[in-house]
């Protein structure tokens, strides 16, 4: 049973890998991550696990036991998604850049934790960056630790995640503490099972949420203004009697005008030409698409607006589209919140993911 497995965060920031493990009946005993702001909220939300706010290049294995007063045989899996802005297509790309080493301290503390499993998330850039050097590092430097390595890139909106959302997943599995090693076997979705399936909308995960005005900010708790209307609505919900970090943005006239043009599901190709370079990026004056899943949630949140109101979505909007129930709170202050939310593993591709790994766990 996956009640009987422990696991460890690093780098595990709000705590969306987390809770997709907790979801398939994992124990959580340890986050780690130096974000004091992520840290509040994954100590909310995961008041049964240790949480530190630290660097992880800190945290020893002999701190890890003395902590959680449990051996390091004890923790059958290591998760995390070391910082990627280095590795991100969104940034320089440079091979020397400092970020590009974070993975080293994942290592390093899986090579002295020696879990049965390992799973790391990244941006699937880092597959074919440089030539493929960087994976070729990865790869080289978990199995000299004795672990057999695979990864695949996976699609959130694929599983049930109302978000196309591309992320690497790479595990490893212990040739030492696991008998029956195989290779990992990733999560398959209905298409590819031959069962297509409707994926999940904006409108299917949000449009609950669509009482809140544009020019007034009604609080961080506040009552439900709608019912839930969808099977994702309810699933978000379940178990939730208020609704929390469901402030809007408020925004000037100029700007409401601005977004008002755009379209559901367009951008700033939408807008008159003298308007195309009032903000200097691809994604501009993009709104979500109601009709399907919404684009990449990411951490800024400036550029992408709302497929009806004429505003950035809230941080329980985003929350609901990275698939976090409304149960979960985050802490912080609103930009914080949004980069906690845009940073997360989405919870409903990381308890799919949790699923396979008890797979491995059970065969012994």
């Amino acid at each position: 049973m996956a009640g009987n497995y422990n696991i460890i965060d690093l780098f595990c920031g709000c705590g969306g890998f987390s809770l997709g493990f907790r979801n398939a009946g994992f124990n959580i005993k340890l986050g780690i991550d130096l974000w004091s702001d992520a840290i509040d909220t994954f100590k909310r939300n995961f008041p049964e696990a240790l949480a530190l706010n630290i660097d992880i290049d800190e945290v020893s294995s002999n701190l890890v036991e003395n902590l959680l007063d449990i051996s390091c045989n004890e923790i059958d899996v290591v998760i995390g998604g070391p910082p990627c802005q280095g590795f991100s297509v969104s940034g320089k790309r440079k091979e020397d850049d400092p970020r590009n080493a974070l993975y080293k301290s994942f290592v390093t503390l899986v090579g002295a934790i020696r879990p049965k499993i390992f799973i790391m998330e990244n941006v699937p850039g880092i597959v074919r960056l440089f030539d493929g050097k960087v994976m070729e590092r990865i790869i080289g430097d978990f199995s000299a630790l004795g672990y057999g390595v695979s990864y695949q890139i996976l699609s959130a909106d694929r599983y049930g995640v109302p978000q196309h959302r591309r992320r690497v997943f790479i595990v490893g599995i212990s040739k030492y503490k696991v008998k029956h090693t195989q290779e990992f076997t990733f999560p398959c979705h209905d298409i590819e099972n031959g069962i297509e399936t409707q994926m999940i909308t904006c409108k299917d995960a949000i449009s609950d949420l669509d009482f809140v005005p544009d020019d007034i900010v009604l609080g961080e708790d506040i009552d439900y203004g709608l019912p839930a209307s969808t099977e994702y609505q309810v699933l978000m919900r379940a178990g939730s009697t208020r609704l929390r970090n469901h402030s809007v943005t408020l925004h000037s006239e100029r700007t409401k005008e601005i977004i008002a043009m755009v379209p559901d599901g367009c951008n700033y190709k939408s807008l008159p030409p003298d308007l195309w370079n009032t903000r200097k990026v691809n994604i501009a004056w993009t709104r979500m698409d109601s009709n399907k899943p919404c684009f990449t949630i990411d951490t800024g949140h400036n550029h992408h607006f709302h497929y009806r109101a004429n505003r950035v979505p809230t941080v329980r909007e985003s929350a609901r589209i990275q698939s976090f129930p409304d149960l979960f709170e985050f802490s912080g202050i609103k930009t914080s919140q949004l980069r906690q939310v845009g940073n997360a593993v989405p919870p409903i591709l990381a308890e799919a993911i949790a699923r396979e790994a008890v797979k491995i766990l059970e065969m012994g």
